[in-house]
């Protein structure tokens, strides 16, 4: 088959300008999620606060982790809480490091608190690192993605506060793909930090949704179940909308890249560059070599980005920041189209995929079906009975109305 065949190009130009036409036609107007204004767990201060009197509090927290515009950890502190211990995911405490990038164990300058890095050298705390503690805080905003590490993260601490016998916290946020549930569904064979569970790509769960999932399913080492304790959101539902305040990381700055990423994230597992090194990360996708695609730029060591993909080279690609994010709110699903027109635009003497992609597609069926040329009906039936197998699991531990 040639990849660069022009009539292919056509034909998914056509199948781009469809979706644009009609996109916003397979949601009813009264079932389309809306944006809500949302309390979340951490701003409900009153609620958990009686729970951390006269304990010894570890937390996992990042830049996210802000009450009114103020760091949660700052907060606390004010408020005579006698935290010990600040756990950091990837990306560090305050939110700079690259993806991928080790982050050291040191002290927040601002506090002098310990960090305890979770994202180097090691990826679950040891014992010497929660001891001492009477209880573990999760506050960390996620996108609701299975290869957002961010659960990860949260796996492995409620694994070990389970094995010491410590309370773990959370405090609820949002996810702002909690509207849908689509995907490949992880094969356990294919385990790894960017997909632990056997769930779909977006899973729409919020973290203390998820944690109960982890505890419920037996997922923690030995089927362990830690003493889980959570503080919901107010407003909030699956049907609900939410802004973030803050970046979850340096390189998804935008309410569009946030919906665009299920399905852009991707790319990482290729050749391509998915605007890392830009101001438009997770907005476009290009390689140097792409055919049919008159989009350029140029992917630059920036703040988050600093060895991008096709550092200084000319990229040709697809620019998706006029996609309006009705286009994805209301289909509900991702977008295949994308990877398969890169696919079969991308010169033949090129390997395309690498071996990070199926890590994050979580089975090799979906290269498989992409190098043989299947389309993207087909493709997305692959998973239909999985993710709908999973939403049975899933409802189990709903602590919200669902979107269906």
């Amino acid at each position: 088959m040639c990849r660069h065949n022009i009539i292919r190009y056509l034909l998914l130009n056509l199948v781009f300008t469809i979706l644009l036409m009609t996109a916003c036609t397979g949601t009813s107007a009264q079932s389309r999620p809306v944006y809500r204004d949302v309390v979340t767990g951490a701003e409900r201060i009153a609620e958990y606060l009686p729970l951390l009197e006269n304990r010894r509090v570890g937390i996992v927290a990042n830049h996210t982790s802000v009450v009114s515009g103020t760091h949660l950890v700052d907060t606390l502190l004010a408020l005579g809480v006698d935290i010990k211990r600040i756990f950091t995911p990837e990306h560090g405490f305050r939110g700079t490091a690259d993806a991928g990038e080790r982050i050291s164990t040191t002290k927040d300058e601002k506090t002098g608190l310990p960090l305890v890095s979770l994202y180097g050298e090691r990826l679950k705390p040891g014992d010497e690192d929660v001891e001492g503690l009477d209880i573990v805080i999760f506050d960390i905003q996620d996108v609701g993605a299975r290869f957002y590490t961010y659960i990860s993260t949260m796996h492995y601490v409620m694994e070990v506060c389970a094995e010491n016998e410590i309370p773990f916290l959370v405090l609820d946020r949002p996810n702002p793909n909690g509207y849908y549930v689509d995907g490949p569904v992880l094969e356990m064979e294919h385990r790894s930090f960017v997909g632990m569970h056997p769930v779909p790509v977006v899973h729409g769960m919020t973290v203390a949704e998820y944690a109960r999932m982890i505890n419920g399913e037996g997922w923690l080492e030995g089927g362990a179940e830690v003493d889980l304790h959570y503080v919901l959101c107010e407003g909030y539902d699956h049907n609900t909308l939410y802004k973030l305040p803050v970046r979850p990381s340096p390189n998804l700055q935008s309410q569009l890249a946030i919906y665009l990423y299920p399905s852009l994230c991707f790319f990482e597992g290729t050749v391509m560059n998915v605007g890392r090194g830009t101001e438009f990360p997770f907005l476009v996708f290009g390689h140097p070599r792409l055919q049919n695609a008159t989009f350029t730029y140029t992917p630059v060591s920036v703040e988050g980005a600093a060895n991008p993909p096709h550092r200084d080279e000319l990229c040709y690609g697809v620019d998706l920041r006029d996609f309006q994010e009705r286009f994805v709110i209301d289909r509900r699903e991702l977008y295949v189209e994308w990877l398969l027109f890169a696919y079969n635009n991308m010169p033949d003497d090129i390997d395309f995929f690498n071996n990070y992609f199926t890590r994050l597609a979580g089975n090799r069926q979906l290269q498989s079906m992409i190098e043989r040329g299947a389309g993207v009906s087909a493709i997305m039936r692959t998973w239909e009975k999985d993710v709908a197998d999973f939403k049975q699991v899933r409802r189990k531990y709903l602590l919200y109305p669902d979107f269906e």
